[in-house]
This record gives C-alpha cells, sequence and structure tokens, in this order.
C-alpha cells in the first residue's frame, strides 16, 4: 500500500513537472522609456497616469518609464535620435523636422480633436473672431505652434496679419493673471489650458475652434521607425495599455483624477480630486476615448495628416508637404482595440 502510494505521488510530481515545463518560466516585463513632450507633469499625460496607477502597462507586461523634456521639439528629437523609446506630444515639431531629416511615426492619437483654440472669457466684448481687430493675444511662448491656427481662423474672419498682435504670456498663473487683468484681450491657447483655467477661476471662457481643422486629432504618440519594427510587439501591448486607460478616463473621471494625484507623488486632498473631477469631465471630448462606440480608438487618419501638413506649409512653417505614410502608421491600432471593451468599462464603473 505504502509503495502504492509513492508510486502515485512520484506520478503527480512529473505530470507537475510536466506541466510547468509546458508552461514556461514566467513572462519578463519588457521596459520602455517614453520622452514626453511636456516640461513637466500635467493633464495631457493623464491617458498615461492611468494605463499606470490602473495596471493596463502591467497587465501587458511592460514596465514604462517617462522623462521629460524641455519642449516638444526637444523629446521629437531625442527620440528621433534612439534615446528613447516613444514620445508624446504634438504633430508640429515632426512636421517642421521632417525636411531636416527628423523622422518619426505616429502610430496612436492622444485627443479626438484639434488641440489648439483662441478663447476669451465669457463677459468679453469680443464675441466674434473679426472682434480681434486691433488687439493683443496671449500665446504660451513666442511663434507658438498655436498661432497657426489662430492666423488661419482670424484670416478666415477678414483680419491680416498686421491688424493683431500677439505677446508671450506662459502658462498657470501667469497667463491666468495676463487673462483676468485683460492685458490680453484673449489667448491663442491648448484647450487643455482653457478648461483647467475655467476651473481655478471659476468663470467660463467662450472658445473658438477652427471649422476645418477641429476633427482633427493633433497630438500622439510617436516612434522612430528603426524602433517601430524593432520593438513592433512592445508598442502595440504600450498601445491597447493606453486605449484601455483613454475608455477608463472616459467612463470614471473621479477614479481618473484619484490616479493622476496619486502619479504626482504628492499629499492631495478630496477637494483636489474634485477639482481634478470636474476638469476632466470638462475635457471628456478631448480625450481618445471620446466616443466609446468606436472600435478605432486612436486612429490617425493618413488622410487628416495630408491636410493638416498642407495647412502648416500654406503658413510657412514648412517647405513641403510631409508624405502621410511616412508620419504616420496605422498598423498597431488593431490590436490596441483587440480586447473585451465591456470588461473595462466595467472595471471603471468600479472603480473608487
Amino acid at each position: 500500500m505504502q509503495l502504492h502510494l509513492k508510486r502515485i505521488g512520484a506520478l503527480a510530481a512529473c505530470a507537475l513537472l510536466a506541466l510547468l515545463a509546458a508552461a514556461g518560466p514566467a513572462r519578463a516585463d519588457d521596459a520602455l522609456t517614453v520622452v514626453s513632450g511636456s516640461p513637466a507633469p500635467g493633464l495631457n499625460g493623464v491617458v498615461d497616469d492611468i494605463a499606470q496607477q490602473a495596471g493596463f502597462f502591467k497587465d501587458e507586461h511592460l514596465i514604462v518609464t517617462t522623462q521629460y523634456a524641455p519642449g516638444a521639439g526637444t523629446a521629437a528629437q531625442l527620440v528621433a535620435s534612439g534615446k528613447g523609446d516613444i514620445t508624446t506630444g504634438s504633430f508640429e515639431p515632426a512636421l517642421v523636422g521632417y525636411e531636416k531629416g527628423l523622422r518619426l511615426q505616429f502610430f496612436l492619437s492622444r485627443g479626438a480633436r484639434y488641440g489648439y483654440v483662441m478663447a476669451v472669457l465669457a463677459d468679453s466684448p469680443i464675441k466674434q473672431l473679426s472682434d480681434f481687430k486691433g488687439t493683443t493675444i496671449g500665446e504660451v511662448a513666442n511663434a507658438s505652434a498655436t498661432e497657426l491656427v489662430s492666423n488661419s481662423m482670424l484670416a478666415g474672419a477678414g483680419l491680416t496679419r498686421n491688424e493683431y498682435s500677439y505677446v508671450p504670456i506662459g502658462v498657470g498663473a501667469a497667463a491666468i493673471n495676463a487673462i483676468q487683468s485683460k492685458r490680453v484681450a484673449g489667448v491663442s491657447f491648448p484647450y487643455i489650458e482653457i478648461a483647467t483655467y475655467s476651473i481655478v477661476i471659476n468663470a467660463p471662457f467662450r472658445v473658438f475652434r477652427h471649422p476645418i481643422l477641429n476633427s482633427i486629432p493633433n497630438f500622439g504618440y510617436a516612434a522612430a521607425p528603426a524602433t517601430i519594427a524593432a520593438k513592433g510587439d512592445l508598442l502595440k501591448r504600450y498601445a491597447r495599455a493606453l486605449v484601455k486607460a483613454a475608455i477608463f478616463l472616459r467612463v470614471n473621471p473621479a477614479a481618473s483624477a484619484r490616479m493622476y494625484l496619486l502619479a504626482r507623488g504628492a499629499p492631495f486632498t478630496e477637494d483636489d480630486v474634485r477639482i481634478r473631477t470636474r476638469e476632466l469631465t470638462l475635457l471628456e471630448g478631448e480625450f481618445p476615448a471620446a466616443d466609446l462606440t468606436n472600435k478605432r480608438i486612436g486612429y490617425i487618419s493618413p488622410g487628416d495628416v495630408r491636410l493638416y501638413s498642407r495647412y502648416v506649409t500654406d503658413s510657412g512653417l514648412t517647405h513641403q508637404v510631409v508624405p502621410a505614410g511616412d508620419f504616420v502608421t496605422d498598423q498597431f491600432v488593431a490590436f490596441a482595440n483587440d480586447f473585451d471593451h465591456q470588461a473595462v468599462i466595467a472595471r471603471a464603473k468600479a472603480a473608487r
């Protein structure tokens, strides 16, 4: 009897060893380095924060490290030269740098529509674009990329370039002061900043959006062609984690706000959570999963890229229209959306 039990035990042990051998070793996590085009963490990186905090990167067996560069142009150059795997930022530095040999391909959108707008306080006497005649317009920095859309909009309203001027006012408290003190009549800014200021000063803005460019997202995630070729498997898993995080954000802005604050690493209060929740709710139409029925979240249309590149060229920032195939790829979009969306929605609804 004892010998029989030993034989059964030996057979069970062999079966277990065979099962473990078939399963193989536990999968090691892969490392990716992201170089952000923002000089500091901000709401434009909230989808990345959720992917990290909610465990979506972990689910995809990724270890993602983010570094911050002093501007989108620097970030683009670093990633194009192999000093990072992915850059997150606006299209303009890559479009402008193309004719100088900079090569990046955007593989996932970071927004649902064009990110730059013109805005004035809701009680401003400026009711339409033609009212900007003779005014000074605030921008983040000299020759900001936002001038592209503002000049186009104002030209459409019949204004010539010498009928208004720009002045740099920075961001945050400095920009708010310039707006409230009427040092500028309005601003040419990323919409994400306008939404934040509206909450901070508890006052609405009147926002002007470009009638043609508004549906074209101009922020995204890009990598060098060599990185896409060498690390395609990692990038598609990275993209899928971001799409899951975008859905999570759209479904539960309150839990997303908490994750954003946790990612900052500093103490915060429930009032901070409520303020961030209001901001994210106001911005829900800006993020990639604005439409939860969309099964190609993050897709960037080559046709839209051609149109936008034409605008950039016509504005004088470049001398040639960048070939859309060189600038954007959709090779990861199908994989990025290949998961149970309803399960992620349920996961988001259950989060606190």
